[in-house]
């Protein structure tokens, strides 16, 4: 064991009130081996240390690109919590009985084992195992899943990247950041961190411009009630005025006019002329124009020579710089993948705004800029390292788009483009610096140090993340030396795969692969819904630059990642038909011994439906479900939910043919009433709130637990449908004893 690890010695007892408190492995604790075995698993007791792995995962949860950074090199849906699937991985291979949370702290390996994950995803599922000597395989069928998990597990080597960089540095940075320079009111030239735009649309009746401002005020600290501080746009001048995020009236210190700095044009999906006071829909004048609305660049912050930040209004220079792009970006030929934007759920909102083709999300400038760093990555000559920096590019588009937005200062200033997980316009758009500076917020410069270089460091040196209250207050501690390093040699066939390599990787349905029967010992994993975000849909954003630099069949020859054989379907008959074709292909290739985990959670019933058929329908059986934090803890759409889901559960399942099914149908519900109730007792008495759709999610894994071991003919569906006046009663049982509001919600919908 490391040296890092002898602060880290703590015993049972110590600062229990606050945290976990386990005892830590030191220097004479000898690994410990783990290997396929007959009979239960400790991820099938219902002693499972669900409240325990919990405040493991709520730690992690909110800064996951620090503490599982490998899996956060680029921007992907759902990206699981590491702890979670580390402990469901050591859970799925240690004997009944076993303690889970002391093996966890402990330098387990899983020797002559493979784990299979046929949604993959950003990679959890395969980095953990690898972490602790598992043979993985893994399948996403989008290729930006697969892009992004090949680049992130394969072995790299460090001094290639560095030296790799400081060259691109040196051909491209100084052209780059010039069309990110302008002067200072002392006459200084100093970079533009960010440029500020607003949407501009033409009166219906009397053609003047209308700045799609919905308030004056563009700069707000992130944390209002920290600082009043906030930034607002003179609507007569122009001028820059600081002013309270909450006052209602400000004078001009340039034009001495006055003003409200809380109301704009805009108001919800209308906007009213200043110049006519007529008032007309947005998004409809938008159609009529039949292109995207024009912006108006009208304000920036620099960086000064001290160090110092400072807003200034946009400049005659700064309008001529970016004409100077323009001309540019016009000259140049092939400059930009131009592929258009196909109809769907999370693209319709963009496609309504007339963005016909995704480059339509990008300015001139940023074109050029992305252009320029473009062709420089394709002329790496090694396609692993220009693969990387590839990853690297894509991942900025994130935050270099003009659906991106300013958060204010206090954190990362750019609110990326997929805050919302839709595609949504933004009226007043934040242009950023490509190549950014020290001080910068999703440029390419910080995001190496910032992804690609943490990515590495924890791959050359992984860890776990520790919990504690050090008075009063919590922290999380890094458990050194328990995992071995990252960073395998990825096969790309399942013949390379069994001459010894660690892991496989491939792209494609994962209804159908290229692995023999029987060969697997666990599948892990975490499907997609059926509803909500559509991932390839906003994957094509990315797979298109990808490939533009990239190119080649070996990559994707398609223009879009979708494929009608994807199990993400707003059809919940077409999901759950998908859903069948996956777990048919994982009962396959699963050893009659082996486990099917994996992780979910739905709100409504048509999601718990589709699994519960789906597994029957594949010849599973649930033999335990655990609740269990999910990965959500920061996102938008948590926030905005008024009962949000905060907790995942951790399905387990075995082959029918070691059930012992019975067609005796007493008893099942209470069974599912004692387990329910427990499993929210032991959440609760850890300390953690409950939210009704969080006992939705206990409840119903309960249901679904009980009724898949039942010989019932086909007749399961019927039982579940019939029992939703019983489950409604105890979701809300539960909710109410925990002072919730105990009104009726129908059809178990937040």
């Amino acid at each position: 064991m490391s040296g890092k690890n002898a602060k880290l010695a703590l015993r049972h007892g110590e600062d229990s009130t606050n945290s976990l408190s386990l005892p830590f492995t030191d220097d004479a604790t000898p690994t410990i081996t783990l290997t396929p075995v007959l009979g239960r698993r400790a991820l099938e007791d219902d002693s499972f240390p669900f409240e325990a792995i919990s405040k493991i995962a709520e730690a992690e949860s909110w800064r996951k690109e620090i503490y599982r950074p490998p899996y956060h090199i680029h921007k992907w849906w759902a990206q699981r919590l590491g702890s979670v699937f580390r402990a469901i991985i050591i859970g799925a291979f240690a004997p009944a009985d076993a303690d889970i949370l002391d093996l966890f702290y402990k330098p387990v390996r899983i020797r002559d084992a493979v784990v299979f994950d046929p949604f993959m995803g950003s990679g959890t599922t395969i980095g953990e195992a690898g972490k602790i000597g598992a043979r993985s395989i893994g399948r996403d069928i989008n290729p930006v899943a697969h892009f992004l998990v090949k680049n992130a597990l394969s072995l790299q080597d460090r001094a290639t990247i560095l030296s790799t960089f400081s060259k691109i540095e040196k051909d491209v940075s100084a052209e780059l950041r010039r069309y990110y320079r302008t002067t200072s009111t002392e006459g200084n030239k100093v970079d533009v961190l960010y440029y500020f735009w607003v949407k501009v649309l033409e009166c219906p009746i009397c053609s003047n411009d209308v700045d799609l401002f919905s308030s004056r005020i563009f700069a707000r600290h992130a944390y209002p009630k920290k600082s009043t501080q906030a930034r607002s746009v003179c609507p007569m001048c122009g001028a820059i005025n600081e002013v309270r995020n909450d006052s209602h009236e400000a004078q001009c210190n340039v034009c001495r006019g006055l003003y409200d700095p809380q109301k704009g044009p805009a108001n919800g999906q209308k906007a009213s002329c200043p110049s006519c006071e007529h008032s007309f829909p947005i998004a409809k004048t938008v159609r009529n124009t039949d292109e995207p609305a024009r912006h108006r660049m009208y304000a920036k912050l620099v960086l000064m020579p001290d160090g110092r930040k400072d807003y200034m209004a946009a400049t005659d220079e700064d309008h001529l710089l970016y004409e100077e792009a323009r001309i540019a970006l016009a000259r140049s030929e092939n400059a930009f993948p131009v592929v258009r934007i196909e109809p769907g759920y999370n693209t319709n909102q963009a496609l309504g705004y007339n963005y016909r083709h995704w480059h339509e999300m990008f300015n001139d400038r940023q074109l050029l800029c992305l252009s320029i760093l473009a062709n420089r990555i394709s002329d790496i000559e090694d396609s692993a390292v220009r693969d990387l920096f590839t990853c690297l590019f894509s991942g900025t588009l994130e935050f270099y788009n003009m659906f991106a937005s300013y958060k204010g200062e206090g954190t990362g200033a750019v609110r990326h483009m997929f805050a919302h997980h839709i595609l949504k316009p933004e009226r007043v758009p934040l242009e950023s610096n490509l190549w950014g500076t020290h001080k910068s917020s999703g440029a390419f410069s910080t995001l190496f140090a910032s992804r690609i270089l943490r990515a590495l460091d924890y791959a050359d040196d992984p860890f776990e993340i520790y919990p504690r209250g050090l008075s009063g207050k919590k922290t999380n501690e890094k458990v050194y030396g328990l995992s071995e390093r990252i960073g395998f040699s990825v096969a790309d066939s399942y013949s390379t795969f069994r001459q010894g390599k660690h892991i496989y990787l491939s792209c494609g349905d994962s209804g159908k692969t290229d692995l023999p029967g029987g060969t697997v010992d666990a599948v892990i994993t975490d499907p997609p819904f059926f509803d909500n975000v559509h991932y390839s849909q906003l994957a094509d954003f990315f797979h298109v630059w990808q490939q533009y630099i990239v190119g080649g069949k070996e990559f994707c020859p398609s223009t879009t990642t979708r494929s009608v054989n994807e199990v993400q379907n707003a059809d919940a008959n077409v999901f759950t038909d998908r859903l069948i074709s996956i777990w048919s292909e994982a009962h396959r290739v699963l050893k009659d011994d082996g486990i099917l985990a994996f992780t979910y959670h739905h709100s409504r019933p048509e999601g718990w439906y589709a699994v519960l058929k789906a597994l029957v329908s594949a010849g599973f059986f649930i033999t335990a479900a655990h609740p269990i934090k999910s990965e959500m803890s920061v996102a938008m759409p948590k926030h905005q939910a008024k009962e949000p889901i905060d907790l995942d559960v951790i399905v387990v399942c075995r082959k029918r043919l070691q059930a012992n099914l019975s067609s005796e149908c007493a008893g099942w519900w209470k069974k599912v009433t004692e387990i329910a109730k427990s499993q929210v007792m032991r959440l609760r008495a850890s300390g953690r709130k409950l939210s009704r759709n969080d006992i939705l999610v206990i409840v119903m894994a309960q249901v679904l637990r009980q009724l898949s071991g039942l010989d019932l003919e086909g007749r399961a569906l019927g039982f579940l449908e019939d029992s939703e006046q019983g489950v409604e009663a105890l979701i809300g049982e539960l909710h109410a004893s925990a002072g919730g509001d105990n009104g009726a919600e129908g059809k178990w919908r937040a």
